[in-house]
Order: structure tokens, then sequence, then C-alpha cells
């Protein structure tokens, strides 16, 4: 049975896309039966809410054999739209294999960061496809010069329509244009495992790992930098509740509402925790 066994396995069963009112009051559970390990998720401008099947959570993919490594997108009331990818996973050229984040951006083009593994030979690009789901582009592979990526885990774009790329296992965020062109790369936000930026060009970056999964930067603090998408600045940071964790803590997914409040989802302690702006 290997290293899993005696670990409970994941259960297709549960619904695994939540929406709580801003209260923390459940409204809306769906998606059961679909995803093996969800990873990503996303809202488009028409409300449709977007997620990944990383299937990289120990045991999911042996528990169910042929499910998982696509991407679904759902009504905002959980009818099932579209599914991109071959289900039970797919190497290049086809896709996905362990796909961390998905996004939409405003023309509707849709971007897709592939695999999750930094070991070799594991996918590591970015998939551009069209509002059908017809695939337009990929760009980049496993490696650590310009513009190739290890474990692109986190996306985003800012008003000018850039394509931020959180290159997690990189220790960088690369900035791309909608060809996927080089732009510029930033390191001072650390080990970016999530990432968010919000209508005034306010970018938040999740650090989940450092000085516990990835040690290479002891200067580096787990928790959420905030800074300008615009320049690069950095202006606040929300550090990890604890500071002696081995393992991922604080939070590897953020967001932000309309009213500045900062949400962390936590995959070490399996929480989601609400900073309310001073």
């Amino acid at each position: 049975m290997g290293q899993d066994a005696g670990r409970p396995r994941l259960g297709l069963h549960l619904d695994p896309v939540l929406l709580f009112d801003e209260n923390g009051t459940l409204v809306r559970r769906f998606g059961a039966g679909l995803l093996l390990s969800p990873h990503g998720i996303g809202v488009d401008p028409d409300g449709n809410v977007w997620v990944t099947d990383c299937a990289c959570t120990g045991g999911s993919a042996e528990a169910a054999p042929g499910k998982g490594h696509q991407v679904y997108k759902f009504s905002p009331d959980g009818k099932l739209l579209m599914t991109l990818g071959k289900a039970g996973g797919a190497r290049e050229p086809e896709y996905f294999y362990q796909p961390n984040d998905v996004l939409v951006a405003p023309n509707g083009d849709i971007y897709v960061a592939d695999g999750h593994s930094s070991r070799e030979g594991a996918n590591a690009r970015i998939l551009k496809f069209a509002k059908d789901g017809s695939l337009l582009a990929s760009w980049g592979k496993k490696g650590n010069g310009p513009g190739e990526f290890d474990q692109p885990h986190a996306l985003a774009v800012d008003s000018r329509g850039r394509l931020f790329v959180g290159d997690r296992s990189n220790n960088r965020i690369q900035i791309l244009d909608q060809d996927g062109n080089l732009l510029d790369t930033w390191y001072q936000f650390s080990r970016p495992s999530g990432l968010y930026i919000d209508r005034q060009d306010n970018i938040y970056v999740a650090d989940s790992e450092s000085g516990s999964v990835a040690p290479g930067r002891p200067e580096w603090k787990r928790g959420i930098r905030i800074g300008s998408a615009k320049d690069g600045s950095l202006t606040a940071f929300i550090p990890d509740p604890s500071e002696t964790t081995r393992g991922t803590s604080a939070a590897e997914g953020v967001a932000v509402d309309a009213r500045g409040n900062v949400y962390g989802a936590e995959v070490g302690p399996r929480a989601l925790k609400k900073y309310v702006k001073r």
C-alpha cells in the first residue's frame, strides 16, 4: 500500500467548492463526484467558478484511476459548463498533468499553470485557451532560465493585461505579456504559492514554504506580502502565525474582497483566515 497506507483517501462524494457569506455562513456547495484534489480556483467576469484538479494529494489518483488532472468551469450555482484536459492526466503536447491554477482574463482568454511536481521531466508550462476551450498557445518548460518554470503555482493579471506567474520552486514571479513574452522577473516577494492583484493593482503574494519546506533563504519569512504590481514595491506584510513549523503553513492561496479584507487559504492547518484591514 506504500507511504499512504492508513491515511484517509479523498472522498469523491464530498462537495469541494464551498461558498460562504462575509460572516462565514455556508451559502452553497457543489462539485461532488468530480474532483480528486481541488487546487486552484478563480471566478471569471461573468461569475463562473473555475477549479483545477491537481490530483496531487497522496493517494488521490490511486483511489480513483482515470480521474483528475482537469480544469472545470461551473456556473455560479454549480452547474458544470466546461471541462478542459484529459481525465487521468496527459503529458505534453496533450494536457494536463497536475494543473495548479486557472485564470480567466477580462477578454475571456483562459490561462492554466500546469505542473505541480519539481521532479525531472515534470510538466512546467503555461497554456492559453480561447473562451470556447480551444488551445491557443503553450509557453515554457521545466528549468530556471528566463521563461522557464519550476512549479508554476499561481496566476494573476494586472490592469495592463500582464500575466503574473508564481514560479514557486524558482523563488520568483515572472511577468509575461499575453503572447508569452517575458517582461520582467521579481524576487522581492519571496517564494510565491499564491497571487492576487486587485483593481488598484495592489499585489498580494502568499509564501507558505520559506524557512520550512524551502529553507534556502533564511531571511525570507512565511506570510502574505503586499505591494504594487505597477513597480514591484513592498508596502505591508502579514506574518505566518507559526514560526516553528517544518511543513507548509500560513496562506498558500490568497484573495482580497472589495473592502480590502485579505483571505488566506492554509493547506497545512487546513483553515481559512480573514485579515481585516485596520
